[in-house]
């Protein structure tokens, strides 16, 4: 009896911590947000394949018209993925070590010929896209929500 008041204690607390942390949440501006990725160089994205989930490298990432977009080509899996389930994770750890960021939200695709220019002007090294070929895609971040990490500080939540 003890320890299932412990746990139910322990429970309602979490959940009011949880709740009243949700409500709180600081809304930023996706510069922060890509500030942040382009400090930690190459980050991860995360999508799933039926029960599988599958990881990768990304570095390409900017801001245009208030959205934090990614590019990619549409033959990769990860396009693929994405056209089925647009929820996905992002990891990314500073060269520090001890400071790193979860984004999670939805991916959007966005097939505007000016989207992709503005897209691959701020990420020159991507030479094998165009802004008008058929496999450039560009996405954004709808509904985001990132969590910052420290060893040395409690985490902190915003949406943008």
């Amino acid at each position: 009896m003890k320890a299932t008041a412990k746990f139910l204690m322990t429970l309602a607390l979490f959940m009011a911590t949880t709740t009243l942390s949700a409500q709180n949440t600081e809304k930023v501006s996706p510069t922060e947000v890509m500030n942040y990725l382009q400090e930690c160089g190459v980050f991860f994205l995360a999508t799933v394949e039926a029960d599988q989930p599958h990881v990768r490298p990304f570095s390409a990432v900017t801001v245009y018209e208030n959205h934090l977009y990614f590019l990619t080509g549409k033959k990769k899996d990860v396009f693929k993925q994405l056209k089925v389930n647009g929820k996905f994770e992002i990891c990314g750890l500073k060269r520090n070590g001890t400071e790193w960021i979860r984004i999670t939200g939805r991916l959007i695709n966005d097939d505007r010929v000016e989207a992709k220019q503005f897209m691959l002007d701020k990420n020159p090294g991507n030479k094998m896209y165009s802004a008008t070929d058929n496999n450039t895609a560009v996405l954004y971040i709808q509904d985001g929500t990132a969590t910052y990490y420290s060893f040395a500080s409690a985490p902190r939540t915003v949406k943008f």
